[in-house]
């Protein structure tokens, strides 16, 4: 299976290195993919598929507020938001053998406001988030505290899964 995954930072306080997030973020999705409480329950599961694409977009939280505003009924900045294509399309997409999940979309800024709160380093921080968007990708939500606990206890694994980020 071929994993494409693109990002932009339009960021400018943090030049993220993207490279080594994208590793990771494959890392993540690999992990996930292995694991049978993820792949027989995420929105792949029986589709014929080679390659599956992402996008990152790292930004502000100006720029959350505003997504959140024009395409989700929101007035607030998110530190995440993630349009799950794939997951959320009622016709499932594939074109040449090829799945688009959809993009994660990240405030940077909240990032470090986060990671500060938490005692744990941005790279750390922003790992746990693309942890959380591909979790989203794959079509889990968290509308119920056991579904949150669900999310979080993979997120958490997917990260030791990697060591140090």
């Amino acid at each position: 299976m071929k994993i494409n995954i693109f990002s932009e930072n339009i960021f400018p306080d943090w030049d993220v290195n993207e490279r080594k997030f994208i590793q990771i973020a494959k890392k993540i999705l690999k992990f996930y993919l292995k694991r049978p409480e993820i792949s027989e329950n995420c929105c792949l599961n029986g589709e014929q598929f080679n390659t599956i694409t992402f996008d990152f977009l790292y930004c502000d939280s100006v720029k959350t507020h505003e997504i959140n505003r024009e395409y989700r009924d929101k007035d607030y900045p998110a530190d995440i938001i993630t349009f799950a294509i794939f997951a959320d399309s009622e016709e499932k997409f594939i074109f040449d053998g090829e799945i688009n999940l959809g993009e994660v979309i990240i405030a940077l800024d909240k990032v470090m406001e986060e990671a500060a709160k938490k005692g744990v380093t941005p790279e750390y921080e922003l790992a746990f988030l693309i942890s959380h968007g591909i979790m989203h990708l794959l079509g889990f939500d968290h509308q119920t505290m056991e579904d949150y606990n669900f999310v979080i206890e993979q997120q958490n694994k997917a990260l030791e899964s990697l060591g140090e980020v």
